[in-house]
């Protein structure tokens, strides 16, 4: 793959989007912000769809070992659990989405805080309307290329809610900016692990993890709906070994990838190692992607990072736009 390829198939230029990722992780993280001041919070719920989803997919990983709860919801409801104590963050990059803007429309009849983040549309209006405190977060491309912005705008504003330190934070940003230098449009050889990953995937992708990467896992999968335009799957490892594994007793086109961690539980571990022994004897090929090592954040980001960047490279490989995204759009025309 040439550069004049992506420039060819990537009309809105996606790609440069992802090369700045690094530089806009630092650049909001570091940004001057109000911090949000709450005290007593012990429950966090945070509302989004798509890329904006994602936040809060990660974010609850990191809150995993904590005593603050967490909940992502991915539709119109809040859970019922929801008090006082609860803060509901609320993102939607384009200030559109139809069901987080209907759990704003509600908050009055909550006892819970509420914080949004948007880059404009609806969303900053009804928050103004309800006294919600609203953040304007700029878009970078699309939705889901502005993660890094938004993402780490919520860590800076709410640093002191979130039990994350600034070390770990600043550690996941610098394994982006080394990540960016294998995977960016500047090193298209052999050496790319995201354009080697690219170009094993010929038919659908089956994708394996463990649960403390969720949150890269089920990115990577909606990523390549999105930007590669191809049918996907997506299967935690423990429950598979109990009922998805069957269906490899048939022929398929399906091809599994292995999400695997640094330093995934002992038992998990296990699973893979046998998971792995399965595969082998049914002589179904498979690729491995491990997590590098270091604190939660720095191993989803530089999942995330790596994995969407395949997708991209697989869009340009099929001579597709990763950008345009129609059949979302019907969707949306019509609710």
């Amino acid at each position: 793959m040439e550069i004049s390829d992506i420039q060819r198939y990537d009309s809105k230029k996606m790609y440069e989007a992802y090369d700045n990722w690094p530089k806009l992780a630092k650049e909001y993280y570091e940004k001057d912000f109000s911090k949000l001041e709450i005290d007593g919070i012990d429950h966090i719920v945070f509302a989004g769809m798509g890329g904006s989803g994602t936040i809060g997919d990660i974010i609850s990983s990191i809150l995993s070992k904590t005593n603050i709860h967490v909940n992502v919801v991915k539709g119109y409801l809040l859970p019922k659990t929801v008090d006082s104590n609860t803060l509901v963050v609320a993102t939607s990059v384009s200030g559109k989405t139809d069901e987080v803007l209907s759990i704003l429309k509600n908050s009055k009849n909550s006892k819970a805080k509420f914080i949004s983040f948007s880059s404009n549309g609806d969303l900053e209006k009804i928050s103004i309307e309800n006294n919600i405190e609203y953040i304007k977060i700029p878009q970078t491309h699309s939705p889901r290329a502005s993660l890094p912005s938004f993402l780490y705008s919520v860590l800076n504003i709410l640093g002191n809610i979130i039990p994350i330190k600034k070390n770990d934070v600043m550690e996941s940003i610098s394994k982006l900016e080394q990540t960016q230098k294998l995977i960016s449009s500047s090193n298209l050889n052999e050496e790319n692990p995201s354009l080697s990953l690219a170009n094993w995937i010929k038919n659908i992708p089956i994708i394996y993890y463990p649960g403390g990467l969720q949150a890269a896992a089920i990115r990577f999968k909606s990523s390549l709906q999105e930007n590669a335009k191809i049918h996907t799957i997506a299967e935690d490892v423990i429950e598979a070994c109990h009922n998805g594994i069957v269906a490899w007793e048939t022929k398929t086109n399906v091809q599994p990838i292995l999400i695997q961690g640094y330093d995934d539980y002992i038992k998990t571990k296990e699973r893979w190692k046998i998971f792995k022994e399965f595969l082998q004897s049914k002589r179904i090929d498979f690729k491995e992607i491990n997590s590098e090592d270091g604190n939660i954040l720095s191993k989803i980001m530089y999942l995330i990072y790596l994995l969407d960047y395949t997708t991209i490279y697989h869009a340009v490989g099929s001579k597709i736009d990763p950008t345009p995204v129609k059949p979302i759009e019907f969707i949306k025309n019509r609710i």
